[in-house]
């Protein structure tokens, strides 16, 4: 899609889009992640962002990771939670997260619905980087974090 001279994506039923590939989330076979998908609804080289759909299926979740670009993720629909540094916010729709650089972050689904939303990030991003040992037990320093984490292996 990149360099896409589309003026109009329509939006169809179900949060997806004309011509827009509903993608696995990422390829890794290890278990970092839990139901989720991706579209990439823009990418054009003039504007050197692109702007994705992810959906968490209920009792899903993204990876636990961090990268040296900067996020902006706007809720859809659904309801969920998120870890985004030692902060652990409830989400649900319209609302907007912002995920600084070099952040831990993940995002969860916790309703019946799935969680779904706008990913606005850099185009040329660089790879997430995945916690080590320490930076797991960093994080966990911080009840909340460590509670937010601990929910994960009941999923």
């Amino acid at each position: 899609m990149s360099g896409d001279s589309n003026t109009l994506r329509k939006a169809n039923k179900d949060f997806r889009w004309e011509g827009v590939e509903l993608l696995p989330y990422k390829e890794d076979t290890r278990a970092l992640f839990k139901s989720i998908t991706r579209q990439t609804l823009f990418s054009h080289p003039d504007l050197d962002g692109e702007l994705r759909y992810f959906e968490v299926a209920p009792g899903g979740f993204s990876t636990l990771e961090r990268h040296e670009h900067m996020h902006a993720v706007l809720i859809l629909r659904g309801s969920g939670t998120c870890m985004v540094g030692s902060e652990v916010k409830t989400l649900g729709t319209n609302d907007l997260v912002t995920v600084p650089a070099m952040t831990w972050h993940q995002f969860r689904a916790t309703g019946d619905e799935p969680l779904g939303f706008l990913c606005m990030v850099n185009a040329r991003r660089d790879k997430p980087q995945l916690p080590s040992a320490e930076d797991l037990v960093a994080m966990k320093q911080n009840p909340e974090v460590a509670a937010f984490l601990s929910d994960e292996k009941k999923g």
